[in-house]
C-alpha cells in the first residue's frame, strides 16, 4: 500500500513519511490500515520486532487526532497546526521505552501536535498533561492518573498499549490489564490499539479487547534461526555454516570475531549481571584489533562520559570495555550508563554488547547477530535453575537484523553437545511461543486493584467488582469464576480489617461518600456499580490516601503500624528500615556471612526499630534482616559515605543504589502523608530522613543540597567552605564560592543563577585559596566540570 493511500490521516503525513524513506507500508502495516485501524477500530497487532508496529500505532493515534479535529471544528478541513480536541495515549513497559517514544514522536511537533511524557510522581493527577496531544506514559502512570482521577482522560480518543504481552508478567501484567479495562470503562468509544509480540494466543487478546486482529510472523529482513556446536552453525532450514572456533576462543568469542569480520554487531545475552561484566571483559581481546583509529578516539569520549556517571567500580569497568569496543548493560547500571551504551551500540561504534535479558525489553537495540548464551536463568521459586520461556528467547532473537543497514539477521544459541543441539532445536528454533495468561487473579495484585476500583469510583460493592472484572483478560480465559470470587473476598476482607474500606448500607455509603469529599463519579465509572440495595463498599479517607499514595495496602498497613509505634523522633534508621520491609521495595539478597552480620546489628540497634521485632526463629526473620540490609545501605547514603564503598560494601551496583533511593523517596513522601492522615507527630522527622536520601547527605546539608546543580559533595565542599544553607549561598563572595567548587567558573555561575545570586558572574574572579578543597587544584581554564556531579547525590 502506497502511504498516499493510507486514509483518515493528516494531510502532511504521506510526504513526511516520504521524506522519512517510507513509499509504502510493510503487510503488516497495510493489514492494519485494512482493519480499519484509522478508522477508529480497535486492533490487535502481533507481529514480530522491526516489523513496523510503531508506525502502525503512529497512524491510529494521528487518525484519531484528525478525526476529533474534524469533529471539534465542524468538519473544517486540518491544516498543520491545528488544535486537536482529544488526547492519544501510549502506554509503554519501561521509562527508558518512554523516553525513546518520546523522541520518535517529537517529529510531528513541527506540525502543530505537542507531545509530554509522563513516568512518575504516582500523587499527581498530571493537569499539565491536559494539554498536550500524545501523551508517553508507563502503565503504572497511567494507574496513578485513573486513581487521581485526571480530568483529561475523559477526553482520549486513542490508547494504544505497546509489549502488551506483558500481561503475562507478575509484576506489572495486572497494572496494565486493569489500566486498560478502566480506561475502556471511561471511553466507551475509546480506541484501543495493542502490540505485541508474535505469541500463542493473540486471538484471545483481540476478543478481550473486541478488537481486530493482525496477525503476522513477515520481517522486513529474514532472520537466520540456529545453534552453534563444535565447528559449525546449524541453522533451521537444515543448513549448516563453518564457523570454527580457535584455540584460545570460546565459542562465544568465535561468533562476535566471525560477524566482526562480515561488519556487523553483536549482542550476547546472558543469564546474569557477573556473567555480563565477566563477557565483556573476555570479548575486549576479540573486538579491540579491530578498531579504527578514528573509532578509537569516538569510544575513548564515550569511556570518559561513563566514568563522569559515578565514582564506581561499575563506571570504570564498563568504561574501560568501551574504550576496547565491548560493552556491558544490566539493571546494575545506572539509567545513564545504559542509554550512553544503547546509543553507541545503535550507532555501531560498541561492536558487541553482553546484557541481562532486560535489554529485550522493548529497547531499540537491533544487531547483525544476537547470540542467546545461556538458556537458563535461577528461579529462586524453584529452587534452581529453570530454562527460559520461548517467548522471552523469541524476543530477544528479534533484535538480530536492522533494515536498511544489515543484509540479514542471525540468532544464535550456543550447544556444549550433541544432545543438546537438539534440545535446543526443539525447545527454541522450532517451537512457537507460548499464549500469554493473565496474572490478575493473586493476591499481591488484587489487594491493590480491588481498593483503588473502589476508591476511585469503578465499583461500588462486591457484586459490582467481580462485574467490573469481567472486563479483564482474566475473564475472557477463564470461565470458572470461583477462584477470582474467592481472592477477592479475602481483599475485601483484608482491606475492611485494616480500616482501608468499609461496609455499608446503600443509603449510608451514599451520605458517608458525600461528607467525606470522595462522592463517587457520575462518568464512565458507574457501569460496572451495584445498583441493589444490599450492603455497600466505600473507601474510607485512609483508604482514599492509600490508593491516591499508589501504595501496596500491605505496605500502607506496614508503615502505619510502624508509625503508631514510633515516639515524636524516630531514628533515620527505623525509617528506612520501616520502608524497606514493605512489599514496594525490593530488599537487597542476603550474600554469605549477612545473616550473622545483620542479626547482631539488630541487636546492637534494636531500640532504633519502629514495630516488634521477629524472633530469630521466625520464618520472616530472614526477610527482615534482608530489609535492615537495605535500610543500612540507605543510611549509609544518607551520611555522605562514597559511593564506590556503598556499591562494594553491599554488592550492587549504581543502578541499584539510585534504584533504593527513590523507592526510599516514594514511600517515605507516602509516610509523610499518612502520618498527617492519622494525625500522628512523626511527619518531621519523616521529612527529614526523606530529603536526606534524595540528597544523599547529613542533616546540615539538606537546604544547601536541594539548589539546582549542587548535590552533595559540592554540598560539603560549600559547607566547609563556611556557606550552610541557600540563603548564605545566595549572599557569598563570589571567590568563596569559585574556591569551594574548585576553580570551576561554569557551575560557580551556574549554582548561582539557580540559587538567585545578584551577580552570578565569575568574570575576573579568582578563587580563595582558603576556600578550595584540601589537595584539589584549580581545573585547566577553570572550565571543563569534569569532576562527579552526575552522581545518585545530583539528581
Amino acid at each position: 500500500m502506497d502511504v498516499a493511500e493510507i486514509p483518515g490521516v493528516p494531510d502532511w503525513l504521506p510526504d513526511h513519511l516520504r521524506e522519512g524513506g517510507i513509499e509504502s507500508l510493510y503487510p503488516p502495516q497495510a493489514g492494519a490500515v485494512e482493519a480499519g485501524v484509522t478508522a477508529g477500530e480497535n486492533l490487535v497487532a502481533s507481529v514480530p520486532t522491526a516489523s513496523g508496529k510503531t508506525l502502525v500505532a503512529t497512524l491510529a493515534m494521528l487518525s484519531a487526532l484528525e478525526l476529533d479535529t474534524h469533529e471539534g471544528n465542524g468538519g473544517d478541513e486540518r491544516n498543520a497546526g491545528p488544535e486537536s480536541t482529544g488526547t492519544a495515549l501510549y502506554i509503554v513497559p519501561l521509562r527508558a521505552l518512554a523516553s525513546e517514544k518520546r523522541e520518535e514522536f517529537e517529529q510531528f511537533e513541527a506540525y502543530g501536535l505537542d507531545v509530554g511524557v509522563s513516568t512518575g510522581n504516582y500523587e499527581s493527577d498530571g493537569g499539565w498533561l491536559a494539554s498536550k496531544d500524545v501523551v508517553v506514559a508507563t502503565s503504572e502512570k497511567v494507574d496513578s492518573l485513573v486513581r487521581n482521577d485526571a480530568p483529561w482522560l475523559d477526553d482520549l480518543s486513542c490508547v494504544v498499549a505497546d509489549e502488551v504481552h506483558l500481561v503475562d508478567d507478575a509484576g506489572r501484567g495486572p497494572t496494565l490489564e486493569v489500566t486498560l479495562a478502566k480506561l475502556r470503562q471511561l471511553n466507551p468509544d475509546l480506541q484501543t490499539v495493542a502490540l505485541s509480540a508474535t505469541i500463542g494466543n493473540a486471538d484471545e487478546l483481540a476478543a478481550w479487547l473486541d478488537a481486530e486482529l493482525v496477525d503476522s510472523d513477515w520481517r522486513p529482513i529474514e532472520l537466520h534461526k540456529g545453534v552453534h556446536y563444535g565447528q559449525a552453525l546449524h541453522l533451521e532450514d537444515g543448513s549448516q555454516t563453518e564457523l570454527p572456533v580457535g584455540g584460545s576462543e570460546d565459542e562465544t568469542a568465535a561468533i562476535v570475531r566471525d560477524t566482526l569480520e562480515d561488519d556487523g554487531s553483536t549482542l550476547v545475552f546472558v543469564n546474569s549481571r557477573r556473567n555480563a561484566e565477566a563477557a565483556a571483559r573476555r570479548l575486549v581481546s576479540t573486538v579491540d584489533p579491530q578498531l579504527t583509529p578514528a573509532e578509537r578516539d569516538e569510544l575513548a569520549a564515550v569511556a570518559d562520559e561513563i566514568r563522569d556517571v559515578s565514582d564506581t567500580e561499575t563506571s570504570d569497568d564498563l568504561a574501560d570495555a568501551v574504550e576496547s569496543g565491548a560493552a556491558f548493560h544490566h539493571a546494575g547500571c545506572a539509567s545513564e550508563h545504559r542509554s550512553l551504551v544503547e546509543d553507541a551500540f545503535r550507532d555501531r561504534l560498541i561492536k558487541v554488547v553482553s546484557a541481562t535479558p532486560t535489554l529485550a525489553a522493548g529497547v531499540n537495540t537491533p544487531s547483525r547477530r544476537v547470540v542467546v548464551r545461556d538458556w537458563r536463568r535461577y528461579d529462586g521459586t524453584a529452587g534452581g535453575m529453570q530454562p527460559l520461556s520461548v517467548l522471552e528467547v523469541h524476543q530477544m532473537m528479534g533484535r538480530a537484523g536492522r533494515p536498511g543497514r544489515d543484509p540479514y539477521g542471525e540468532a544464535v544459541l550456543v550447544a556444549s553437545s550433541h544432545d543438546e543441539l537438539d534440545e535446543l532445536f526443539e525447545r527454541y528454533v522450532w517451537a512457537d511461543p507460548e499464549p500469554v495468561q493473565s496474572k490478575l487473579a493473586a493476591e499481591p495484585a488484587l489487594r491493590t486493584h480491588v481498593l483503588a476500583t473502589i476508591a476511585s469510583g469503578f465499583a461500588n460493592s462486591r457484586e459490582g467488582l467481580l462485574a467490573f472484572l469481567e472486563r479483564t483478560l482474566h475473564a475472557t480465559q477463564n470461565a470458572d469464576r470461583r477462584e477470582l470470587a474467592r481472592v477477592t473476598d479475602d481483599m475485601i476482607e483484608y482491606l475492611v480489617t485494616n480500616d482501608f474500606l468499609q461496609r455499608e448500607q446503600a443509603g449510608e455509603a451514599d451520605a458517608t461518600g458525600e461528607a467525606d469529599g470522595h462522592a463517587d463519579a457520575t462518568d464512565g465509572r458507574d457501569d460496572a456499580r451495584s445498583t441493589g440495595e444490599g450492603e455497600q463498599l466505600t473507601a474510607t479517607s485512609l483508604g482514599h490516601t492509600v490508593s491516591r499514595l499508589y501504595l501496596d495496602p500491605m505496605s500502607a498497613a506496614e508503615i502505619i503500624d510502624g508509625l503508631r509505634d514510633a515516639d515524636d523522633r524516630p531514628s533515620v534508621l527505623g525509617l528506612y528500615h520501616l520502608v524497606a520491609r514493605t512489599p514496594d521495595m525490593y530488599e537487597l539478597y542476603l550474600r554469605s556471612g549477612d545473616e550473622e552480620e545483620y542479626t547482631m546489628l539488630t541487636y546492637e540497634r534494636e531500640e532504633a526499630f519502629l514495630g516488634p521485632t521477629p524472633s530469630e526463629f521466625d520464618p520472616s526473620f530472614e526477610d527482615w534482616l534482608s530489609a535492615l540490609k537495605t535500610a543500612r545501605m540507605l543510611e549509609d547514603w544518607a551520611s555522605e559515605v562514597d559511593e564506590d564503598t556503598i556499591t562494594d560494601r553491599y554488592g550492587v551496583g549504581p543502578g541499584d543504589v539510585r534504584g533504593k533511593v527513590e523507592t526510599a523517596q516514594w514511600l517515605l513522601g507516602a509516610a509523610e502523608s499518612l502520618a498527617g492522615e492519622l494525625g500522628l507527630g512523626v511527619a518531621p522527622a519523616v521529612r527529614a530522613a526523606r530529603v536526606r536520601v534524595e540528597h544523599g547527605v547529613r542533616e546540615e546539608l539538606t537546604d544547601l543540597a536541594g539548589v539546582r546543580g549542587v548535590g552533595r559533595k559540592r554540598a560539603r565542599r560549600l559547607y566547609e567552605a563556611g556557606i550552610e544553607d541557600r540563603a548564605g549561598l545566595r549572599e557569598a563572595d563570589k571567590p568563596v564560592v569559585l574556591g569551594a567548587l574548585r576553580g570551576r567558573r561554569r557551575t560557580a555561575e551556574t549554582v548561582l543563577e539557580n540559587v538567585g545570586h545578584r551577580d552570578p558572574s565569575m568574570e575576573g574572579v579568582d578563587p580563595a585559596e582558603e576556600a578550595r578543597p584540601d589537595g584539589e587544584g584549580v581545573a585547566d581554564g577553570g572550565h571543563a566540570d569534569g569532576e562527579d556531579q552526575s552522581n545518585l547525590g545530583d539528581f
